[in-house]
């Protein structure tokens, strides 16, 4: 039975998912929810799950979102080839190198995405927020450098869990203009990962999906709240701690932001 995945290439979340399902060799099907941008989304998307976010996962009768759940589950119920680390402590230190990545880095690059794509701030606004970005990618940089030490994975000897979760993340800020310092382990460890073919198809998914595309200019569909970004938890944070508080005032305001919704 083929996995179900829903997904959009350029979620760095459901790249995660990708990235495992692909090393494990697992055949899925990925597919674009639709109604998402503009808080609409229903159907078996919403059924698989209530916050109408990607990634979701079905596998057969199995539905389980959120990224980090979903990388669990298919650890668990396909353990070959195991991604983990062996050793608890290991374990323990991928995970929060996953935790990290998910909420305070994703943030970053979201926050930068809010900018440069749709146009939330401009003038001075925008370049005070873009330079707090900067740093702050800066320093999550110099952290992830010693978190690598001297290994040639983040997960150790091998390529794993610790690896496909920072990888999609950092590949979005270079992005976005702001990659590893050149000749640093970090960003010798950006190309290594770069090579492994999950990662690869990861990005060819970003370059077919962009080919296709045709949203023609997404600040205008804001601007006229036809699009909606969600501003949850560690993005609100980031937004309000950043100089964004206008940015959020002004969402609210126009009906342009959205959050999580109900369950229902």
């Amino acid at each position: 039975m083929t996995i179900t995945l829903y997904d959009h290439p350029l979620s760095p979340y459901a790249q995660k998912v990708k990235i495992m399902l692909r090393e494990k060799s697992l055949a899925f099907e990925a597919v674009l929810p639709q109604g998402m941008g503009a808080g609409g989304a229903t159907g078996p998307f919403v059924e698989a799950n209530p916050r109408a976010e990607v990634p979701a996962l079905v596998d057969g009768e199995v539905r389980v979102f959120d990224s980090t759940v979903i990388i669990e589950y298919l650890e668990d119920a396909y353990p070959e080839p195991p991604l983990r680390p062996d050793a608890a402590a290991e374990r323990a230190r991928v995970r929060m190198l996953e935790e990290v990545m998910d909420t305070h880095f994703e943030a970053i690059t979201w926050g930068l995405g809010e900018l440069s794509w749709f146009r939330r701030a401009e003038g001075a606004e925008a370049e005070a927020m873009g330079a707090r970005a900067a740093a702050q990618l800066t320093g999550f940089y110099g952290w992830l450098e010693r978190q690598l030490a001297d290994r040639t994975w983040f997960n150790g000897a091998a390529f794993g869990w610790g690896d496909l979760c920072v990888v999609p993340f950092v590949n979005g800020a270079v992005a976005q203009g702001h990659a590893p310092a050149e000749g640093s382990r970090l960003a010798g460890w950006v190309a290594r990962a770069n090579e492994r073919p999950s990662v690869a198809k990861a990005r060819e998914d970003i370059a077919d999906w962009s080919r296709g595309a045709s949203l023609g200019d997404v600040a205008q569909l804001v601007e006229k709240g036809l699009f909606k970004r969600e501003y949850r938890d560690h993005r609100l944070e980031w937004m309000v701690k950043s100089g964004g508080l206008g940015v959020v005032l002004r969402g609210v305001e126009r009906d342009n932001i959205r959050f999580a919704p109900d369950f229902a």
